[in-house]
C-alpha cells in the first residue's frame, strides 16, 4: 500500500539505498537518477556536535569558515569529519575523547559535520589530499599535510580502546 511504500522509501533515503526501494516500492513510476537526502533534523544532530565541541573543538558550519580557519593555523590540526552513523556515536567520537586524554594534544582541533554542514564537508575534505570522502574520519595535518588518517573503513568494528590507540601514538610521533 502507499504508506508502506513511503515508509520504504524514507528509510533507503536515510541509509542510502533511495533509488532502489523507490524502483521496489514505486514499479510504475519513473525514479530520478539521484534522488536528494535531506539533512537530519537540527534538534536531533546537536549533541552529536557537542560531543566533540565538549572536547574543545571547533565548530566549522561553512566553507569560509574552514578556509578561514585552515589558513590561520599552524602547526598540527586534528580534522575531524563527525557523522551520525553508529560507528561514529559509538566507537568514533568515544575514541577521540580517550585519545585526547594523551600526554601529547595537537596545536588546534576542528570539526565539521557530514550529511549536514556539506559545503563546509566538502572543503574541509580537500585537505585529505589522496583520500576519498569519509564519514566519519579523523586525519592529523602538520603544517597543512596530511600525516594521520583514520576512514570509517579503519574505524567501523574496532574498539574505541584501539582507534584511541592508533590516534594517540600518532600524537606522540606528530605533535
Amino acid at each position: 500500500d502507499l504508506n508502506d511504500g513511503l515508509r520504504a522509501l524514507q528509510w533507503a533515503v536515510r541509509f542510502g539505498a533511495a533509488k532502489l526501494a523507490a524502483r521496489t516500492a514505486f514499479p510504475h513510476m519513473h525514479v530520478p537518477a539521484r534522488i536528494p537526502t535531506m539533512p537530519y533534523p537540527e534538534m536531533m544532530v546537536a549533541p552529536m556536535r557537542q560531543d566533540l565541541v565538549r572536547l574543545g573543538f571547533q565548530e566549522l558550519r561553512t566553507a569560509e569558515q574552514v578556509d578561514q580557519a585552515m589558513a590561520a593555523m599552524e602547526g598540527t590540526v586534528l580534522l575531524a569529519v563527525n557523522s551520525v552513523c553508529g560507528c561514529a556515536a559509538g566507537v568514533f567520537r568515544p575514541a577521540v575523547m580517550q585519545a585526547l586524554e594523551s600526554d601529547k594534544r595537537p596545536d588546534h582541533k576542528v570539526t565539521v559535520f557530514a550529511g549536514q554542514d556539506t559545503e563546509a564537508t566538502a572543503q574541509a575534505r580537500k585537505q585529505f589530499v589522496g583520500y576519498p570522502p569519509s564519514s566519519p574520519s579523523i586525519g592529523l595535518l602538520k603544517d597543512g599535510d596530511v600525516v594521520f588518517m583514520l576512514e570509517r573503513f579503519q574505524i567501523e568494528g574496532r574498539s574505541v580502546d584501539d582507534i584511541a590507540s592508533d590516534l594517540a601514538t600518532a600524537f606522540h610521533e606528530h605533535c
